[in-house]
């Protein structure tokens, strides 16, 4: 546990070490993954550089999202089975999440 350390002389001493903070005005943080993506709203953001190395110290609102992959193949498959454009197909998948079936059927009605 750090006891209680006023904030002038822990930036002093924090000097002292040779490390600098900078808060960042940041609107949004956006972190992507192989399979999702990290958005934190309203973040704050502190770079903290120690001996020349940067770090980032960010929390705020967090949300996850998937990314979908939708494919080439996916999309002439779509394109294929509705006779529709491109553009419809994509469109379509992209509303039902990727899912082939759901975006044909929709197209169909």
């Amino acid at each position: 546990m750090i006891p209680k350390i006023n904030p002038r002389d822990m930036q002093k001493a924090m000097q002292r070490l040779g490390i600098k903070q900078e808060e960042i005005d940041a609107e949004e943080v956006i972190i992507k993954t192989s399979s999702k993506e990290i958005i934190i709203k309203e973040p704050q953001v502190l770079k903290v550089n120690m001996m020349g190395q940067d770090s980032f110290q960010i929390s705020g609102k967090i949300q996850e999202k998937p990314i979908l992959r939708i494919t080439e193949e996916d999309i002439k498959t779509v394109m294929e089975q509705s006779d529709v454009s491109r553009e419809k197909a994509l469109k379509a998948l992209e509303e039902n999440n990727g899912d082939l079936a759901a975006a044909i059927l929709s197209l169909k009605k």
